[in-house]
């Protein structure tokens, strides 16, 4: 029996899936009465799912997310549009 523990990463690599599956946490972090940037932006930095709230499945669906290609592509949104 093997020791290590193997990640399963659900990438999602097309960026119109990226910005529905943000949008969508924005919006479920908005109606619980956080913060929605504060929130990813914690998230992010920690990579600590509890910063998303459940409501509407928000922290499965930023899950589904890896997180540098979720940087990249904000970094790249940011700088290049």
């Amino acid at each position: 029996m093997e020791d290590q523990t193997i990640k399963y990463s659900g990438h999602v690599e097309d960026a119109l899936e990226m910005r529905r599956i943000l949008s969508s946490v924005y919006d479920a972090l908005k109606e619980k009465g956080y913060n929605p940037v504060n929130q990813i932006v914690g998230y992010l930095i920690s990579e600590d799912p509890t910063y998303i709230t459940n409501h509407n499945n928000a922290r499965i669906l930023i899950c589904r997310l890896d997180r540098d290609e979720l940087l990249s592509e904000l970094v790249r949104h940011y700088l290049c549009e």
